[in-house]
């Protein structure tokens, strides 16, 4: 059990960290839904109906779907494209998918390899493209599940303001349901950009997403070895 902590350490770090910020966010929401409630005269909610509510689900998977969506997109772009200097980017004139034998694929994987990389056709390129997909196919669905979340608050709110309801389409294509989308987008890629950039001139000792701190500014973590 102790080795495998050790050797799961840092999944299990975010997890934790995961569980803890999501309960956090369910109580701070719950106590601000509350006193929103009692502002305005109306009975106040159980913590269960709270975190059942559309209001809560909207939230969460608003924050979801941009994570997500940044994590596809920047393993999508390193693939063509490389920041010279960056421990986050490969070297560059490594470009490109990579051939059979630098991916260890077919004839030339390991005997150790996972099973689908030595296998051909449809199951190859499924497992060549996986952490694409799956990443691509989370970002979808929590994206769909922001949207049908942010119907049922938006029509609630119709409803409290005289207004006849709106169409699951009208939602998606509305300002409110972009304004809300876009914000979380644009500070997503902020980060990914900034953490690309600032990686070429500072250091963290120690950590794997730095460059070993006397390497030079030009000379990705990859070229030092």
């Amino acid at each position: 059990m102790r080795h495998y902590i050790r050797d799961m350490g840092l999944s299990l770090v975010f997890l934790v960290i995961f569980i803890v910020t999501l309960i956090g966010q369910s109580i701070a929401g719950f106590a601000f839904t509350n006193e929103e409630l009692m502002h305005h005269g109306q009975p106040t909610v159980s913590y269960t109906h709270f975190i059942t509510s559309s209001d809560f689900l909207v939230d969460v998977a608003e924050n979801w779907q941009s994570e997500f969506l940044q994590f596809f997109l920047f393993i999508l772009a390193t693939i063509w494209f490389i920041q010279r200097g960056s421990p986050e980017s490969k070297r560059p004139g490594d470009e490109g998918v990579g051939s059979d034998a630098d991916q260890f694929i077919g004839r030339h994987a390991k005997p150790d390899s996972p099973r689908w990389a030595k296998a051909r056709g449809v199951r190859l390129w499924v497992y060549s493209n996986s952490l694409l997909i799956v990443m691509g196919t989370v970002f979808l669905l929590s994206w769909f599940a922001q949207s049908l979340a942010g119907h049922i608050v938006a029509n609630e709110q119709n409803a409290m303001h005289g207004l006849p309801p709106d169409t699951w389409l009208d939602y998606a294509l509305s300002a409110e349901f972009w304004n809300r989308t876009l914000q979380n987008w644009q500070s997503e890629f902020l980060a990914v950009g900034a953490m690309v950039a600032f990686s070429v001139y500072l250091r963290q000792r120690g950590s794997s997403e730095s460059k070993p701190v006397g390497t030079p500014h030009h000379t990705s973590s990859e070229e030092s070895e």
